[in-house]
């Protein structure tokens, strides 16, 4: 999860949390597949265009190897929420794509969001959903996490695999 910058535009503004590089790194020495799925209508509502989004995670993806993990895949709908496009979240469309893409079971995945848009999705493809940085809102996840790693920690101790290391 990065600080929330509202239609980031530049490659520059984008900052991880603290502890979110540390946490993909434990779900990754758990065998966990971790994708980024998100909703970037600034595209659609003329803030930047996709190669300026591509440079944005490419920042990120540099940043993750600096600190020694990465994503398995970035998905994004550029749409605008009024085009009530299918890949939109909390449409599952993404996810369902990256399952087949990655070869995950999403009924033993888990979303990592701040907001209930994000459970809509968990919710929407069949996952579990925790919801770390945001606030609760109307919809109700798995889990609400005061940060990333401890939704990462949340995740690991309901994976019997996680708990024989």
């Amino acid at each position: 999860m990065a600080r929330d910058v509202p239609y980031c535009s530049r490659p520059e503004d984008f900052e991880l949390y603290p502890d979110v590089a540390g946490g993909i790194k434990l779900l990754k020495k758990h065998n966990f597949k971790v994708v980024v799925i998100t909703n970037q209508s600034g595209i659609a509502r003329g803030y930047f265009d996709e190669e300026t989004l591509k440079k944005i995670h490419t920042r990120m993806v540099a940043d993750l190897k600096k600190l020694g993990t990465s994503v398995d895949a970035i998905y994004y709908c550029p749409h605008h929420p009024e085009d009530n496009c299918d890949c939109r979240k909390p449409a599952p469309k993404l996810a369902l794509a990256a399952a087949s893409d990655l070869g995950i079971d999403l009924g033993q995945s888990y979303v990592i969001g701040d907001s209930d848009i994000d459970i809509g999705m968990a919710r929407n493809a069949g996952c579990r959903a925790a919801v770390s940085v945001g606030q609760p809102g109307a919809s109700t996840p798995n889990y609400f996490a005061g940060s990333f790693r401890d939704a990462v920690d949340w995740i690991l101790s309901q994976d019997p695999e996680s708990q024989k290391s």
